[in-house]
């Protein structure tokens, strides 16, 4: 790329949140209907779709120089599309060093390296911590109906790894396994969390399950989506907010 990408789409909601933080959301011209962090730098932005399902001829007509994606969020025949056309950035860390990488190479793009320098150190920071010495057992839902969960070849399972906690469906075949609730059960599970997205846990659902124990004598507590499953800058404040949760505190809110 000879110059710098002045005209900017984000199929990805971290990613989207990583261009303003980095000062380049003045060059962003599109992102999803899912993109809602930073909430005031994104009033009139086009909206070009879900993560899943974008606008494809939309994003087109925008004349980017540059569309940022993901392979997981982001289905390969839209991004394949898409490439015939302009120039696209595919970003798919699974690890936490894997994101702190791809955040680096997000602002040398960019020409903002400069920017996305501090981040990139308090990512390395989070990683170069002693580890963890008390595990936790935990069952990390990230759907309901049915129930659905992680295993460790995902980016949620490197944040709970780091973080203290021990992923109780690790070992599952599939990337995001479904899972019955008895056999969680029987796995012993010490803490349930239940993240805010994709699907919405509340505190009434939350009540509901600590009430019934289908877990068992498993802690039921909810957790910010954000800080297990979004990479980019909020890698950097996400890893320290997993690891309060699971010594036990609350997360400080930011």
């Amino acid at each position: 790329m000879s110059s710098l990408p002045q005209r900017l789409v984000s199929l990805v909601p971290s990613t989207t949140e990583s261009l303003c933080a980095l000062g380049a959301q003045s060059r962003l011209v599109g992102c999803t209907n899912w993109c809602t962090h930073p909430e005031d730098a994104l009033h009139g932005i086009a909206r070009i779709g879900g993560t899943k399902n974008p606008k494809r001829e939309a994003i087109a007509r925008l004349e980017p120089d540059l569309v940022l994606s993901n392979a997981e969020e982001n289905r390969e025949e839209d991004l394949d599309w898409l490439r015939a056309r302009v120039p696209v950035l595919v970003q798919s860390p699974c690890t936490v060093l894997a994101a702190a990488a791809a955040l680096e190479e997000l602002g040398a793009v960019l020409g903002c390296g400069d920017e996305a320098a501090p981040f990139v150190a308090a990512i390395a920071q989070q990683l170069a911590a002693p580890p963890i010495a008390s595990r936790t057992r935990a069952f990390y839902a990230i759907w309901k109906k049915p129930w659905m969960s992680i295993n460790a070849t995902t980016y949620i399972h490197d944040v709970l790894r780091l973080a203290g906690f021990d992923n109780l469906c690790a070992e599952e075949g599939a990337r995001y396994p479904e899972v019955d609730v008895a056999t969680i059960a029987n796995r012993r599970p010490e803490v349930v969390l239940l993240p805010d997205e994709p699907w919405v846990f509340d505190e009434a659902q939350r009540q509901a399950l600590a009430q019934s124990r289908v877990f068992g004598e498993a802690r039921v507590v909810l957790c910010s989506g954000r800080d297990f499953c979004w990479h980019g800058v909020h890698a950097a404040k996400g890893l320290a907010r997993a690891r309060q949760l699971a010594a036990g505190s609350a997360p400080e809110d930011s």
